[in-house]
């Protein structure tokens, strides 16, 4: 029985076809996947647990709760000075990777065009194909911190070019954008008449300077789906819950392919969610404050041992360069993990541009990560 082309030729996740090896191998220390190691704070756990003995088991709106809707427009408005309708330019969705899906859906046409940041989250480019769009992918390096340039987007914007897709701060790199370098950003959008998907999943985890929404810019509102959610910051990956606010008629079309798909998010997490917002920030600057300490340790350890390292500016993931090493990222992340029984995600999983690089996440326990640094540091003296 065949399946479809495109679904046929689509390349598995480069992340989750490494760590299958993991699963089946005992000692191993993994600084591979994206999750906080950070239990969800128990207010929030509390709120879930009670829900479900006051038997709030049901569907909610297909848009999400009006309550979660409306907590979430009114920490943006008081947060960054945000103003979208809850119920017209709001959508909760099942993970902001279903977000992603529904926005790639809603805007695409047959051969449509999206610029995407290369290196790159492992999802981005596949939902663009699925969707019958083309990724465009535009490499960034070190150089610039691993950042896209204003003229880097306008020079790509050729014929065809619809959307630009946007991560910060960024898995698997840590960049994120300044207020200037979003307002450069955002004049080049308007000109071109682009429509952003901006992914700002991590916002919570920016460490340099404060987080700025990209759709804060006068009149960027428009031109803005704004992708967000939960699992990261307030380290609640298994409830599953993401949200999106954007221009009234994206979100009318969004919620139609919800509709025939998801049809709601689970009101368990959702009603978790509306904990959050209420009482959870002091454990999200807590939890921060802790990833914040790892940050510089790992920078300074894999520097000291010998592998190029930038600070990065937010996230919970470093991208060392093992150049010097002279293998491939794929390479060394196999023998390592063979040798030394440390996991971490050759930097190819991000894009074929991005060889010579690997992403470690630090979100591990301080006794992982000194272990981790002394196991790497023992297979490079090798």
């Amino acid at each position: 029985m065949k399946i479809a082309k495109k679904v046929d030729q689509l390349k598995p996740s480069g992340i989750r076809a490494f760590f299958d090896l993991v699963l089946n191998m005992k000692d191993v220390i993994s600084l591979g996947v994206g999750e906080p190691d950070f239990v969800t704070p128990w207010g929030i756990r509390e709120k879930a647990i009670y829900s479900i003995e006051q038997g709030y088991t049901s569907y909610t709106s297909n848009k999400g709760m009006a309550e979660l809707r409306k907590a979430i427009v009114n920490f943006l408005y008081h947060r960054y000075g945000l103003n979208y309708h809850f119920d017209n330019e709001t959508l909760i969705t099942v993970g902001v990777s279903e977000g992603l899906d529904l926005a790639v859906r809603a805007i695409l046409n047959p051969g449509d065009k999206v610029l995407i940041p290369e290196p790159c989250y492992v999802s981005y480019g596949p939902v663009v194909e699925l969707a019958g769009g083309k990724p465009v992918f535009l490499k960034t390096d070190i150089k610039n911190e691993f950042k896209l340039s204003p003229k880097q987007i306008e020079k790509a914007c050729t014929k065809g070019v619809k959307a630009l897709m946007i991560n910060y701060p960024c898995n698997p790199t840590g960049a994120s954008y300044t207020k200037k370098e979003l307002r450069e950003i955002a004049k080049v959008v308007k000109k071109k008449n682009l429509i952003v998907i901006s992914d700002e999943v991590y916002d919570e985890l920016t460490y340099d300077f404060d987080h700025t929404p990209l759709s804060s810019f006068p009149g960027m509102k428009d031109y803005v789906i704004y992708l967000n959610g939960f699992s990261k910051g307030y380290a609640m990956t298994g409830f599953r819950l993401g949200w999106v606010c954007g221009p009234e008629k994206i979100i009318a079309g969004m919620t139609k392919i919800h509709q025939y798909t998801m049809l709601c998010a689970p009101i368990i997490s959702q009603m978790a969610a509306v904990e959050a917002l209420r009482s959870g920030l002091k454990d999200v600057q807590s939890m921060k404050k802790e990833y914040m300490r790892r940050r510089r340790f790992v920078v300074s350890r894999l520097n000291e041992i010998g592998l190029d390292c930038h600070m990065p500016q937010g996230a919970f993931y470093v991208f060392p360069s093992i150049k010097k090493t002279k293998q491939s990222s794929l390479n060394f992340a196999q023998d390592l993990l063979k040798k030394k029984k440390v996991a971490l995600v050759p930097g190819v999983a991000f894009g074929p541009s991005v060889e010579g690089y690997i992403r470690i996440s630090y979100a591990s326990s301080f006794e992982n990560l000194k272990e981790a640094m002394l196991r790497i540091e023992q297979y490079l003296a090798k």
